[in-house]
């Protein structure tokens, strides 16, 4: 069996929940479908340029699927799928450990205390900047003209100068938040339910119920964490 640190698996977000522990408190916690997924290839260092492993999440229908892609995942004797995520090994050896056509499930993540989950946030369409960016806004006070949720002054940042005919590249203004890459570290594993294909993790995830996330074993721990996950 491939070692659990470099396995990752995709999942859904179903919710959130409370868990009580064995004292009485009880926590915020996700409740994630996690898998199963079907690993639909193998990929070397000669062939592809570095070591990894490719699987597929959620069948999809076939008459959305390209035909490329229908054979591709033929080949690992699956039906065709929604999603393809990849994870990266050591070595050749490592990812060779893997067949195409394997079930990857939460019992594969057994012995891992922390993971990191990377989904979608939810879009917020197009905010101020005191929204945005968590401006503080100016005075709210008599005389300010209703300004008050306002970014303020951008022309002393034109340039790095201070002056020219474009705004500073980066200036927090209003624009299009939400809807972005995010990943959160390092989040406990409170259960896993390899009969009905659960994780249960600690906090908030990405995303709103129902949205795709990607999990894989914690890539940077702190020494208090770390020492958790050494003694598992």
């Amino acid at each position: 069996m491939p070692s659990a640190k470099n396995i990752a698996i995709s999942g859904r977000k179903v919710g959130m929940s409370r868990w009580f522990m064995e004292d009485g408190t009880n926590i915020p916690v996700t409740v994630i479908e996690a898998g199963p997924c079907v690993v639909t290839q193998v990929k070397t260092e000669d062939r592809d340029g570095y070591s990894g492993v490719q699987y597929g999440f959620e069948d999809a229908k076939v008459r959305t699927v390209p035909m490329p892609q229908i054979g591709h995942d033929a080949k690992a004797g699956t039906a065709p799928k929604k999603h393809h995520k990849e994870f990266r090994c050591d070595s050749d050896d490592e990812a060779t450990s893997f067949e195409v056509g394997q079930t990857l499930t939460v019992s594969d993540l057994e012995g891992i205390k922390f993971v990191d989950v990377t989904g979608t946030s939810k879009g917020k369409g197009f905010q101020g900047p005191m929204k945005r960016h968590n401006f503080a806004g100016l005075e709210a006070s008599h005389g300010v003209q209703r300004k008050h949720r306002s970014a303020g002054s951008i022309g002393g940042h034109a340039t790095n100068l201070g002056t020219g005919p474009k705004i500073k590249k980066g200036k927090r203004m209003a624009g299009h938040m939400g809807s972005e890459r995010v990943t959160v570290r390092s989040l406990d594993v409170i259960h896993a339910d390899a009969s009905k294909n659960l994780l249960v993790v600690k906090g908030p995830v990405p995303g709103p119920n129902g949205g795709d996330l990607y999990i894989c074993p914690s890539s940077r721990l702190y020494k208090p964490k770390a020492r958790v996950q050494s003694e598992a």
